[in-house]
């Protein structure tokens, strides 16, 4: 191993995997892997473009790629410039020097999360059909809902682009004049959740994400950012392989 870079615990530690000494303990337990192989030595130097994994989990050493949550606001395009000078992402991250990317869109008018990164490997992988990686929102629709959409929509509805299901539906409230159903799927067509409630009689009123892959909107409020870092950021790197 390398005599340059940081000592291992040192970037474990500044990942928020623990205290030093609690890093120097795993270190020595044999939890911690350098580009695939077991590390117990606790003067190891790690740099960069090292792969370092606890408990199989990545962890980032590269300080200059950044992921964040934010908030998107209904009437804003996805985009971090509009050519029609309409309200764009860019305006939630203006303190931040970084050049950071979408990743995947949410049409004008729905709300809720989308991740911003300039970390092109893990933006290619979260967008590709090939993850499938499940994305959750809330819609309030229009009209009385009742459980048979449950089943509708896990079995598929027929779409342009063909036979589309949902992963998992919940109805959170059914009344008049509008329900709230909860629905996760994989399918990053576009409005593809607004164009199966509508094929399914029930045209969404409102469209929140609450949740892509492993990283949840929480308690971020509208227009709001955070970052992703340490073992959430682990997580959601584990779940596209890398």
């Amino acid at each position: 191993m390398s005599e340059q870079g940081e000592r291992l615990q040192k970037v474990m530690a500044h990942a928020g995997v623990g205290s030093r000494r609690t890093c120097e303990e795993i270190i020595e337990s044999g939890r911690v892997s350098i580009d695939g192989r077991t590390v117990t030595r606790l003067g190891t130097r790690v740099t960069p473009e090292q792969i370092i994994r606890v408990d199989g989990e990545r962890i980032i050493f590269d300080e200059s790629k950044v992921t964040m949550a934010l908030h998107k606001p209904a009437g804003v395009v996805s985009t971090m410039e509009d050519e029609m000078g309409r309200p764009s992402l860019a305006q939630f991250i203006e303190d931040r020097t970084e050049r950071l990317y979408h990743v995947g869109r949410l049409d004008q008018e729905t709300e809720g999360l989308i991740l911003l990164s300039n970390d092109g490997e893990l933006t290619h992988r979260l967008t590709h059909p090939s993850y499938e990686i499940p994305k959750t929102y809330v819609a309030t629709v229009e009209g009385q809902v009742n459980r048979s959409l449950q089943r509708t929509l896990e079995n598929g509805v027929n779409l342009d682009e063909g036979l589309v299901k949902a992963d998992r539906v919940k109805i959170i409230e059914m009344g008049l004049p509008n329900s709230i159903v909860e629905i996760t799927l994989h399918s990053g067509a576009n409005r593809v959740v607004r164009r199966m409630f509508e094929a399914a009689g029930f045209p969404v009123v409102r469209l929140v994400r609450t949740q892509f892959g492993t990283i949840s909107i929480g308690r971020i409020k509208p227009g709001r950012s955070r970052l992703i870092r340490g073992s959430e950021l682990g997580a959601l790197m584990k779940s596209v392989d890398l």
